[in-house]
């Protein structure tokens, strides 16, 4: 299965799609861009496996593996970027500005539901691009 993270790049934070088979399931907050500097910084564009995790922190999340001088980057709830994340990404319901939204629990619920039951017979991955791609599905 493969999961389609389309992004927006803001100085305050970064926005985005989820797509699974094609079809839009949630948006996304992370931080800017800033040159997948660790802690400060969105990860770098491309195609990663998602794994399953557990931690008493967030309880079940996903991990995003070998992300390139980068460790322990998880999908996980937050609703602003800049105050609740370090790298990592948050599912949202609704985009209230660059890096923040609003019901992220519930996106973050359908993500994991999703992935969770992909993983029981199949390896996930995530693609993360520009929003160039929202272009190209349009044509």
């Amino acid at each position: 299965m493969e999961l389609v993270l389309v992004r927006t790049y803001h100085a305050d934070g970064t926005n985005g799609k989820i797509y699974a088979n094609n079809s839009f399931q949630c948006y996304t907050i992370e931080l800017p861009w800033e040159d997948n500097l660790p802690q400060h910084s969105c990860i770098p564009e491309g195609r990663y496996e998602l794994k399953k995790r557990y931690s008493t922190r967030f309880g079940q999340h996903l991990l995003v593996d070998r992300v390139p001088g980068r460790e322990l980057i998880l999908i996980h709830p937050a609703n602003d970027a800049l105050k609740e994340l370090r790298g990592c990404i948050a599912p949202v319901s609704i985009l209230t500005g660059p890096g923040k939204g609003l019901l992220s629990r519930n996106a973050f619920r359908k993500i994991v539901g999703i992935v969770y039951k992909a993983l029981e017979s199949e390896t996930v991955f995530i693609t993360i691009q520009s929003n160039k791609y929202e272009a190209e599905r349009k044509n």
